[in-house]
């Protein structure tokens, strides 16, 4: 029988999926559609995206002085980004199938689909791809690490914690050591709802 616990985080699931079937609603709202992973807009809206664009020069003149001043250090993290993401990518495809872990798909979570809003100029084109590669990267990194805390430490946490990762549902109660011994294993190679 599920604990009170387990059914309030199947309701959050529910809760995210509804929101994302709300937000792809907008996709008729706004007239698009996605097809092979590119986005295409009816013309008539590209047309009336492209009165919206802030020409270059008014967008670096309009521009306050301390954003200026902050670019340097925005994309300086890009290198430990970088590196942090070939590091994590590696673990993955070296460890996870030493474990019996099903691998993260990237494209899952990074994403770069800004480029197809013509309402945006270059540069605000190339700092939402920054963006867009930094979140999802983050969201992929979390993901990774998630699967690995459930292989090797699958133990909600005493502590309220700010963020729950996909899997933290499998976890074995805090404090329930007889659990914890007859169930760790089978919840360690629990992912077959990603199959």
């Amino acid at each position: 029988m599920p604990t009170q616990i387990e059914i309030l985080l199947d309701k959050i699931k529910a809760l995210e999926d509804e929101l994302v079937e709300e937000l792809q609603k907008q996709q008729e709202e706004f007239a698009y559609e996605i097809n092979k992973r590119q986005v295409y807009f009816e013309e008539k809206i590209i047309i009336r995206h492209k009165e919206y664009v802030k020409r270059l020069f008014n967008y670096i003149t309009d521009a306050k002085l301390k954003h200026i001043i902050s670019v340097p250090f925005i994309w300086m993290c890009i290198f430990p980004v970088a590196l942090l993401d070939i590091t994590v990518s590696l673990y993955q495809a070296i460890c996870f199938p030493i474990y019996g872990i099903p691998k993260v798909k990237r494209q899952d979570y990074i994403v770069f689909d800004r480029q197809y809003l013509n309402y945006l100029n270059i540069v605000e084109k190339i700092n939402c791809a920054y963006c867009s590669y930094v979140n999802g990267l983050f969201a992929y990194l979390q993901e990774i690490a998630g699967r690995t805390e459930q292989f090797w430490c699958p133990i909600k946490h005493a502590k309220r914690i700010k963020s729950l990762h996909s899997r933290y549902q499998k976890f074995i109660d805090y404090g329930d050591a007889e659990h914890y011994r007859s169930k760790v294993e089978q919840t360690r190679h629990d992912f077959n709802d990603l199959e």
